[in-house]
Order: C-alpha cells, then structure tokens, then sequence
C-alpha cells in the first residue's frame, strides 16, 4: 500500500509535487531542477503509475492525499493536470497538512457540460476511456499529443513526453481506466469558497485541455491568484519551469516556515 515518493533537493522550503493522468514523478524534472536550490521536494508517484505500480491504494483523491499526507511533511502540495484533483482535495480536507496549494493546469472540474463552459469536451475523455480498451499504446501516444498541443514547441514537448511517460514501466490499464473515470466525475465547484490556505492557479496561455479561463474562475471562487504563462501549453514545467517557479515563489512566503 505504500507510495513511492522521492526527496530531491536541499532547499528549506517543503513542496509536494504530484503528476497527472498516464505519467510518474520523473515528468518533473525541469522544474525539479529549477527548484532544487529553494526546496525539499516530495515527488509522488501516484497509484498504479512509475515507481508506486504494485502499490494497492485506489486512485482515489482522498485516500490518496491522506496517504501522502502520512509520508510528507507539512508543506505546499503542487498537483498538475489530474494531480490537481489530489491537491485541492488534500487542501480541502486537511489544511493544517497542505499548507498551500499550486494548481497547475488543474480545476476543481475537468469535462465541460451546461454548467462549466470551460471544461474539456466530455465526449473527448468518454472516447479515450473506450480507446483504451482497444489501443492502449495508441490512446497514450493521442493524450500526449494534446497535452503538447499549444505549446511553443509542441515538437519537442511531444519528444520529451514520450520519452518520459514509460521510463519507470507501463502504467496498469486499470489504472488508466479509473483515471478517466476520475476526470470525468469529479466536480469540487462548490467547495473552493471553503479553501482555507492561500492557492495558486498557474494556466498555459495555450492549453487545449484545460482552458485558462476555468483556472481563472477557480482562482477568484477562493481569493486565490491566478498566473497564466504565455506560449505554453498543457504542460509548462517543460518549456517554461523557470516560470512557473517565479509563479509559485509569492505562495511560499504566504505558507508557514
């Protein structure tokens, strides 16, 4: 049942870094880098994913964050993309552990309906669920085509994403299946006004699954500050780390010592 979790870096400021759909810790590494000095990082693989593949918790955004909250100390929790979902629950749930909150490329509702114009197109994430199920290589190679959409260089970010996303093993279907899932259920609207740590809302001007617009609706639902990096896409610690460091340099000195 145990996460996998790496310590990387020498700096006295805590900061939680958590991946999103398909990925591992690893994806981190430009920002890692660009931190390393300012920070102690707690780099979580998420179930069924890199490092924590045989670990026996569900992808489940509570159990999850009370399981990272077990094995870190408190800190600001960092969750991109699906890793968001993890992040604001664990700052809804347990303030006094997650002591900050960066949502990157994240919002407390992914899939787009009457009631969320801002989201991603429902019918998109319900076809990457059956896709799965008869290409599972196929479908990855589709996700991180999107994710590298809108970038400045959707060339090489493609690159480095497929070189990352099997570089610790294959993530089990299971587990996809019950990520897609995940983003196509959650809703946390109705909770941000009750966030009680200081957050930010960090947006790549050009991301194609999660619209600016929804992360700077989030970002005022809660009194939080909303960033948007220009040039980038789905995935700005990639092209832009050094930029989304400076983002979260103000929520460090908003967060206990």
């Amino acid at each position: 049942m145990t996460l996998h979790i790496d310590r990387l870096g020498h700096g006295p400021q805590p900061l939680v870094l958590i991946h999103g759909w398909a990925m591992h810790g690893g994806i981190f590494a430009p920002l890692i880098e660009a931190l390393a000095d300012r920070c102690t990082l707690y780099v979580v693989d998420l179930p069924g994913h890199g490092y924590s593949r045989q670990c026996g918790l569900p992808l489940e955004p509570h159990a999850i964050a009370r399981a990272i909250a077990a094995a870190t100390p408190p800190a600001p929790w960092l969750g991109w993309s699906l890793g968001g979902l993890v992040a604001l629950t664990g700052a809804l749930d347990d303030p006094a552990q997650v002591q900050g909150l960066a949502m990157l490329c994240a919002t407390p509702k992914f899939t787009r309906d009457e009631s969320w114009p801002h989201g991603s197109d429902a019918a998109l994430v319900h076809q990457l669920a059956l896709d799965l199920e008869t290409g599972y290589h196929a479908t990855i190679e589709r996700f991180l085509a999107l994710e590298a959409m809108g970038s400045a260089d959707p060339k090489a970010e493609l690159r480095r994403l497929r070189a990352e996303v099997f570089e610790r093993g294959e993530p089990e279907l299971r587990v996809l299946q019950e990520g897609i899932g995940l983003l196509e259920r959650s809703d946390l609207r109705d909770r941000l006004a009750r966030l009680q740590v200081p957050s930010v809302w960090i947006a790549g001007r050009r991301d194609r699954l999660v619209p600016p617009a929804a992360m700077a609706w989030s970002a005022a639902q809660c009194g939080g500050r909303f960033v948007e990096i220009p040039h980038a896409g789905h995935a700005p610690f990639i092209g832009h780390a050094g930029a989304v460091a400076t983002a979260l340099g103000p929520l460090f000195t908003e967060t206990p010592a």
